[in-house]
């Protein structure tokens, strides 16, 4: 039969060809139809509150504008405004160092938790409620609670408890050294709670003989962990480690709320900055310069992920 002949089915009941249906209706056949009509609802509404917004921030970042004028096309001035102020070396700088001591103490902290949490016996609930519960907190009363803590004074919450062993009394919040090891501890009280949750899910999947393979063979606790626990939680290391990276260079709250980027400019981050560029001066904020640096800020987030996750895409398939 030549490539050109069309192919012909027989229905074996009645004896008689039968055309094979076109594409369209064999898609219909499947289902495809009422797949698009119910999905159809979420693309609508995800593309108007989502896809949306990204494309006029993109034409945004070209324009100079403030919402109240109309908009002017100055093509890449915004971003060569953004690459020549004087503040954009510190905001990055910042948001680094709050990132290196955010995986510093942040990251390794949950596991740890997650970990011992796993080996209770009693009242595991009850632990994972208290460890979760910082997170049901409202930033703002968090914010408060941490301010009223921070207090410099020798008679400050956290320099009364230091003084009994005889430290202190430390500046906290108010001195530039101090202040970003401050954001980070306070970010890292309110966040670590959905990690450790996510920790404690993974670790129900570890094989409970495996353990008592290492028991068998006189492992130890550290020697359980690093052996049987760790290799198992090798995708969710991965995915946590990436999640808090991109967390930490979108680091907002905590710098604005507890000390507007001071001192001296010490916890002026990226987004803090992007804050300033649109709403320093009320109605008169450079909106094109702030999108502009989200869209940076955004391009190069997304180019870290996808190199980070091909670097690492055959160690977490091991």
């Amino acid at each position: 039969m030549s490539t050109t002949e069309s192919v012909v089915y027989y229905d074996v009941e009645d004896d008689f060809a039968v055309e094979p249906p076109g594409p369209v209706r064999a898609w219909v056949r499947r289902g495809g139809l009422s797949t698009l009509v119910f999905a159809l609802p979420m693309l609508v509404i995800f593309g108007v509150f989502s896809w949306l917004p990204i494309v006029n921030s993109v034409v945004m970042s070209f324009q100079r504008t403030n919402l109240v004028a109309p908009a002017k096309w100055v093509g890449w001035a915004n971003f060569a405004y953004v690459l020549n102020d004087p503040l954009l070396p510190t905001a990055i700088g910042n948001t680094l160092w709050f990132a290196v001591l955010a995986l510093l103490i942040g990251y390794p902290l949950p596991l740890v938790v997650a970990v011992l949490m796993s080996e209770v016996r009693r009242f595991r609930g009850l632990y994972s409620a208290l460890a979760y519960l910082p997170v049901v907190v409202p930033p703002v009363v968090s914010v408060l609670l941490w301010k009223f803590f921070y207090d410099a004074s020798p008679t400050g919450v956290f320099n009364t408890i230091l003084g009994w062993v005889g430290l202190g009394p430390y500046p906290w919040i108010q001195d530039a050294d101090w202040a970003m090891p401050s954001l980070v501890l306070a970010a890292t009280w309110a966040g670590a709670g959905g990690t450790i949750i996510i920790y404690l899910a993974a670790l129900t999947s570890v094989p409970p003989e495996l353990y008592e393979a290492a028991e068998i063979d006189g492992a130890g606790i550290w020697r359980k962990i690093w052996h049987v626990t760790m290799p198992h939680l090798r995708g969710v290391l991965l995915i946590t480690l990436i999640l808090q990276v991109i967390a930490t260079a979108q680091v907002f709250l905590e710098p604005y709320l507890f000390t507007n980027g001071g001192p001296a400019n010490a916890t002026l981050t990226v987004l803090l900055l992007i804050y300033n560029y649109a709403f320093a001066n009320s109605l008169g904020g450079n909106y094109g310069a702030a999108t502009a640096l989200s869209l940076m800020l955004a391009i190069f987030l997304a180019i870290m992920s996808i190199v980070y996750f091909r670097l690492t895409r055959s160690w977490s398939e091991e």
